[in-house]
């Protein structure tokens, strides 16, 4: 397996990595230039070159991983018998410069309901690394002539996402399938519906924030129904609305998706691990080269009655 296919394989199965590049190489060294490997927490594809170079990069990455730094690091070791090492001695004669650039995990995103907005927001957050998933009890709003398909055409058709589209009577089905740590956002046609999901996600603890498009009173009608379907106060806080940046007002579905849109890359962003400062080389061998949880809105957005 190459580095492209473990890397793959690492996204497919949402398992955060590290990519190891011998970014450059002066004298002799195990490898060449550009040499490459994957690092995960419990495994590894490919090699750098074995030995105190390839333990030390692989002990870094992984310490990467476990302090969830988002930013690229640059190991530079010397490679003879007078560099101390800490998994024993390469006497090649070369230096080497390794590039350590994390791959996180793609966040994930579920629309439940694709009608005006739902089409609008999948639009834009089509055109951002993400797992994006479309869900609508209506098959004829998921038909591929209105939606796009991604790589093809419509307005998937130049998607960045990768988009799962599933039609479910019962949308909040779906709940089940959806990736650790989704951000859930409920705008489906029927209020029945949107109640419906909004009480499932709320029994379902792995999903990240839960956002639901309407009104105050909207909201005041739904947490007194969650409320009597046994949902406490603190269940209730986990859901956001109404959805979107405040200071955007418009209720044109364009203006709110983009509205949406902004809100949840806040939320993204928030979710994400802070980058730190890489740990110190352990030993004289090597010498490194330096290269918030979701929550909800600070202010209610505007009502967007529905």
């Amino acid at each position: 397996m190459d580095w492209i296919d473990a890397l793959q394989e690492f996204r497919s199965r949402r398992e955060p990595a590290v990519i190891v590049t011998l970014a450059s190489v002066r004298g002799h060294a195990p490898r060449n230039g550009g040499a490459k490997m994957v690092v995960g927490a419990t495994r590894l594809v490919g090699t750098v070159g074995g030995g105190n170079l390839e333990a030390t990069a692989i002990e870094r990455a992984r310490a990467m991983l476990e302090s969830g730094t988002a930013e690229p690091d640059l190991l530079t070791l010397r490679l003879t018998d007078k560099a101390t090492a800490e998994y024993g001695v390469q006497c090649c004669g070369g230096e080497v410069t390794i590039m350590l650039e994390p791959a996180p995990v793609v966040p994930a995103v579920a629309i439940f309901g694709v009608g005006h907005v739902g089409l609008e927001l999948a639009r834009v957050l089509a055109r951002h690394d993400l797992e994006l998933t479309l869900i609508d009890s209506r098959a004829e709003m998921l038909d591929p002539a209105r939606l796009g398909v991604p790589g093809a055409a419509g307005i998937l058709s130049d998607a960045v996402a990768r988009v799962r589209v599933i039609h479910a009577p019962f949308p909040e089905a779906a709940l089940a399938d959806l990736p650790p740590g989704t951000h859930a956002l409920v705008m489906t046609h029927d209020h029945h519906e949107d109640l419906a999901v909004i009480d499932q996600t709320l029994r379902t603890p792995h999903l990240g924030s839960i956002g639901l498009i309407g009104s105050h009173s909207k909201w005041a009608r739904f947490h007194r129904k969650l409320a009597s379907l046994g949902h406490s106060d603190a269940d209730l806080l986990r859901v956001t609305t109404p959805i979107g940046i405040p200071e955007v007002r418009g209720k044109q579905p364009a203006v709110i998706a983009v509205s949406v849109a902004a809100r949840l890359l806040q939320l993204i962003e928030a979710a994400a691990p802070v980058a730190v400062a890489s740990p110190e080389p352990s030993g004289p061998g090597g010498t490194a080269v330096p290269g918030r949880a979701p929550g909800r809105a600070p202010e209610p957005a505007p009502e967007r009655a529905r």
